[in-house]
């Protein structure tokens, strides 16, 4: 099996939005293409897609978000933000192929792109009993962090950092 980890094209917006749909759907996390396609504008360069032999298998969706603050599940992005922290917002691996190291594979990649870009950490918001997953690649739980309703029950917002160099942006968190 062959596999790369590449941008999102134009053509990869059904199959995208099908394993997001497949992965929320019954979670009612689902937020569609057009909630979807606004965060990847937000930061095209650290939203990608694994590629299986010419199959989409999974994605990974973040942004540059200020920390302890998290996307509107229901309102598109407006604003690219100033800061340190590069926050991942949606990774989804297609059900037939998880528990194969994909996601591990995707968290890996995303933070070596947040550090060759200079962010300072990566934080998520852990749903549907995730945190172990989060946990057991380098993410630690802020229980204070408060995490709108909308992430459902027992969602946990969770941060690594992924490096020690200076941003741009460095103690310049804007909104």
């Amino acid at each position: 099996m062959r596999d790369l980890i590449r941008g999102i094209t134009e053509a990869d917006w059904p199959q995208l939005v099908a394993l997001e749909s497949e992965a929320y759907a019954n979670l009612s996390l689902a937020e569609g293409e057009r909630l979807l396609r606004s965060r990847a504008r937000a930061s095209a360069g650290t939203c990608f897609v694994l590629d299986l032999d010419g199959r989409l298998a999974g994605y990974v969706l973040a942004l540059p978000y200020p920390r302890f603050r998290c996307p509107d599940l229901a309102r598109p992005e407006q604003a690219v933000h100033r800061t340190t922290n590069l926050h991942l917002h949606d990774l989804v691996v297609s059900a037939p192929l998880r528990r194969r190291g994909l996601g591990t594979r995707l968290v890996r990649h995303l933070t070596g792109v947040a550090r060759a870009r200079g962010f300072a950490t990566v934080s998520l918001v852990a749903v549907a009993g995730k945190e172990p997953f989060w946990r057991a690649n380098g993410y630690h739980a802020h229980p204070a962090a408060p995490v709108p309703p909308d992430y459902g029950g027992g969602a946990v917002y969770m941060s690594a950092r992924v490096a020690a160099v200076p941003h741009p942006y460095q103690g310049r968190e804007a909104v």
